[in-house]
């Protein structure tokens, strides 16, 4: 199965008055594990960030002056998610301005490209009612290392939310850890035989405990303890 965990940065929080993507990363994981694959642009917005949004993400007109326009890159973004599912922490708010990039240049809305979309805000929020589910909150949950977290980056943050996904739904498509080893099952049935089994035998007085306590269950139900008349009870 392959999932692609896909993060934004923008000028503002409402591309209903304009705002862009400024920042766009992808991180491909197939079948529960990094592939070490990765999409990652900086865009050109023509537009200045809203004061907030500078403040979170760092990136300032002058460095995004000579990056390209989605429009440059849509055709290789598309491309790279392809059909695979796509895993975002608030999506409506990520697919919310993706759409409206992909509108201003003609082209049809984000789930068109893709398998579906998966909210690990929502997926959060039923695993933690209550509680904070912030990436941040959800690194310190799940022991995620975020220490070089200092400012929002689309990049970092995909990387990010793959390890939190990922310990998010551990066990939800399989009852093995997937940090486990793949062995082979005679080598796991080898290690089993040669395994020295201790077997703690009852002594005399608790098997004379054992039988007594049974027959006062016999006397109790009429002759129906089964351990002492199998068919006692018919």
């Amino acid at each position: 199965m392959r999932q692609i965990i896909l993060d934004t940065e923008t000028t503002g929080l409402e591309p209903q008055q304009g705002h862009r993507v400024i920042e766009l990363a992808c991180v491909e994981i197939c079948n529960r594990r990094f592939t070490h694959s990765s999409f990652h642009r900086y865009l050109n917005p023509d537009r200045e960030s809203d004061a907030g949004a500078l403040q979170v993400h760092g990136l300032t007109t002058d460095f995004l002056q000579d990056k390209p326009h989605f429009a440059d890159v849509a055709d290789e973004f598309l491309e790279y998610i392809g059909d695979a599912e796509l895993v975002i922490h608030n999506a409506p708010f990520d697919v919310a301005f993706l759409n409206a990039e992909l509108a201003l240049i003609g082209r049809e809305p984000l789930t068109h490209y893709c398998a579906g979309v998966v909210d690990t805000l929502r997926l959060a929020k039923d695993l933690h009612p209550g509680k904070r589910n912030s990436l941040d909150a959800l690194c310190e949950r799940y022991q995620v290392d975020n220490s070089k977290r200092t400012l929002h980056g689309a990049l970092l943050d995909a990387e990010l939310l793959g390890e939190v996904f990922l310990a998010m739904t551990r066990g939800q498509e399989s009852l093995v850890i997937d940090a486990a080893p793949v062995v082979d099952g005679a080598i796991l049935l080898r290690r089993a035989a040669a395994r020295s089994l201790v077997i703690v035998r009852a002594q005399e007085e608790e098997i004379a405990a054992h039988l007594d306590q049974l027959e006062k269950i016999d006397q109790a139900s009429g002759g129906g303890c089964v351990w002492l008349n199998p068919k006692g009870g018919d």
